[in-house]
């Protein structure tokens, strides 16, 4: 069978805009990943001006609910009492500041711009934020009275985690 000379240029482009297109899809996933990590250092420095606890040796949870979100941060060995006592006393003061639309902690580590945060901070009233103590850290929930302020919470939650990337389940 023969090809015709146009039909194999044809190919050739083909596939020269084909290899062409996965070496620019593989260059922009590794640029992206080293952007991510890159960020993920970053947040961590800059939380360590704000939270008074090892990120090394605590976990953090952002779980998105129905009416809200869930912010759960423990100490990974139950048995590290002052790890335990600085993430109660970080989470109970910063429920505090919460429920009064003080969201700058979040600020000064994530930026001004991160998703949710003027929302957050403007709908202070239709959010209820509640801090509980756990044997093994703390959480805070945080019910919101509209789907807006629920979506708020929601993207919140979801740059949190993408921030603290090994840090945040």
């Amino acid at each position: 069978m023969k090809v015709a000379k146009s039909g194999r240029g044809g190919l050739i482009k083909i596939v020269a805009g084909a290899t062409v297109g996965a070496i620019a899809l593989i260059s922009l996933l590794l640029l992206r990943g080293y952007h991510t990590a890159q960020r993920q250092a970053e947040v961590a420095v800059k939380g360590t001006a704000v939270m008074p606890f090892d990120l090394e040796q605590t976990l953090h949870r952002f779980e998105p609910l129905s009416d809200g979100g869930l912010q759960t941060v423990t100490a990974k060995d139950p048995a590290n009492q002052p790890q335990i006592d600085l993430i109660q006393m970080h989470l109970q003061e910063e429920a505090a500041k919460f429920q009064a639309g003080d969201f700058s902690d979040p600020a000064a580590i994530h930026g001004h711009e991160m998703p949710g945060l003027k929302a957050l901070s403007a709908g202070r009233s239709e959010i209820d934020v509640q801090y509980r103590a756990l044997p093994d850290g703390g959480e805070i929930r945080y019910t919101a009275q509209s789907a807006p302020l629920t979506q708020a919470v929601h993207d919140w939650f979801a740059a949190q985690r993408s921030d603290h990337g090994r840090h945040a389940h």
